[in-house]
């Protein structure tokens, strides 16, 4: 795997992103236009209303399974990240940090991270501008 840096930190994963989230979504379109048709024939609605059902299930639980798996990543970065703190500073991380900003800050390197920290809360600074902060990349690779 190449090295990690703010132009290609993002990861997509190609089976959820360009096949399986457009599936999802043409299918449950696809349902929702087959009720329209259903009760304008007047005949078939009941299945109609079965499919979109299904299909509802589906959606919810293709978007659940993305949302779930990355809050929980979020938890554990925020806890690695308030672990790496406390080694490195005695302190724990300052509860002003949003857990946005401790999500950003895990790619700096412990030489900079205290001191990132301290400049996040101080400056209020977005995630994308700790980003552009950091000198020396710590690439996250096992992010989902």
């Amino acid at each position: 795997m190449k090295s990690q840096n703010f132009k290609n930190h993002v990861r997509m994963h190609p089976i959820y992103h360009y096949i399986g989230a457009p599936l999802v979504t043409v299918v449950f379109i696809a349902t929702v236009v087959n009720l329209i048709m259903a009760i304008f024939r007047g005949e078939g609605i009941l299945t109609a209303l079965l499919w979109l059902a299904i299909t509802l299930g589906l959606f919810i639980t293709f978007s659940l399974v993305r949302l779930y798996s990355t809050k929980m990543q979020d938890r554990i970065i925020r806890s690695e990240e308030n672990l790496r703190h406390y080694t490195l500073t005695n302190t724990m991380l300052n509860s002003r940090l949003t857990i946005q900003q401790i999500i950003a800050l895990r790619f700096a390197s412990d030489d900079e991270f205290p001191a990132l920290c301290e400049r996040a809360i101080k400056e209020n600074l977005q995630p994308k501008d700790i980003k552009k902060a950091v000198k020396h990349w710590r690439g996250d690779y096992y992010r989902v």
